[in-house]
């Protein structure tokens, strides 16, 4: 019997990349230039990236047709072939960080305001986490908050709701600077 299977021939072989995995890294990097373009520019002279990247992303920040813009991030896409992502991720990903610490920090102002409004044993927690500030201050505040909830109690939104919601934020931003290491 005749085997007629050709001889495997170890020239022929392919070593880089599959198409499959070139347009996953393409489509990566267009990604990568799309969280890039969400950075303020302020956020982009840090990263030293070559001036024609630089134009392109500034173009694409004033493209309002959608297919204009698709078609200026693959461009995008292409350029971002062309430098090293490392930095650029790294770049974006301390932005994200950024703003998802500075919406946990209004998420907890939140939660005080609430516990704050729903018992007086949440206040003596408050002025025990929070040394230093005006008890009295702290005291009118929620008294007027809770007077505007009686109120008007589906409409939670009256001038000391909010002004207890801002001496709370700034309460919580003092204490956040005091715990900070100072610099040597």
């Amino acid at each position: 019997m005749q085997d007629n299977t050709p001889e495997h021939d170890t020239e022929d072989d392919f070593d880089g990349p599959s198409k499959s995995q070139l347009k996953r890294d393409s489509t990566a990097l267009q990604k990568l230039g799309d969280d890039l373009l969400a950075l303020p520019e302020s956020r982009w002279e840090p990263l030293s990236l070559p001036e024609i990247l630089y134009d392109a992303l500034k173009a694409a920040k004033k493209i309002t047709n959608f297919e204009g813009k698709r078609r200026q991030m693959q461009y995008i896409g292409k350029l971002m072939r062309r430098v090293d992502p490392e930095p650029i991720r790294e770049a974006v990903a301390a932005f994200k960080l950024g703003h998802a610490q500075d919406s946990l920090k209004l998420h907890q102002s939140e939660r005080w305001r609430e516990r704050l409004l729903a018992s007086d044993d949440a206040l003596q927690e408050f002025l025990a986490e929070h040394q230093g500030v005006d008890i009295q201050q702290v005291r009118n505040l929620v008294r007027a908050a809770r007077k505007d909830a009686a109120n008007e109690p589906e409409k939670r939104s009256g001038r000391a709701y909010r002004e207890l919601f801002q001496f709370i934020k700034a309460s919580e931003a003092h204490a956040a600077a005091d715990d900070a290491p100072a610099d040597e």
